[in-house]
């Protein structure tokens, strides 16, 4: 098993989450950049996404997401209409170590912010076009 130089985030309960972090660990060329994500990072994380108040910001937190920790974010119309945050697909893709919770948590923070800024909302519809602006 590898060693991380860094602090990891602490086991999930055995059987209560299939984020497969021993596989990760063992894995000599595996992306243990998912690993840095403590539960006060997770914490202050939320906040962050909590607080995103324009487009700009969400596609800044997403990037920022996948360079720093490897999670890839998907948020797109639903297949039917959209009208409310609910019609979203907010989607992280699949991901070793990634814990259920965390998977859980972090589409609802964005739900959460896009509920108090629906100027964001719109932008993500409007990203191919739907409002033709």
């Amino acid at each position: 098993m590898q060693s991380p130089p860094f602090v990891m985030r602490e086991e999930c309960p055995q059987g209560l989450c299939t984020c497969e972090r021993d596989e990760l660990l063992g894995k000599p060329a595996g992306d243990l950049r998912i690993l840095r994500l403590t539960r006060m990072e997770e914490k202050k994380l939320i906040e962050r996404i909590e607080a995103i108040s324009s487009y700009a910001d969400l596609k800044h937190m997403e990037e920022r997401m996948y360079a720093q920790l490897g999670i890839a974010l998907q948020i797109s119309p639903g297949l039917n209409e959209v009208r409310t945050v609910r019609g979203l697909n907010i989607v992280l893709e699949e991901q070793q170590g990634l814990c259920r919770k965390t998977r859980q948590t972090i589409p609802a923070a964005i739900r959460k912010c896009l509920e108090r800024n629906p100027e964001i909302t719109y932008a993500i519809l409007d990203k191919d076009g739907l409002f033709g602006l």
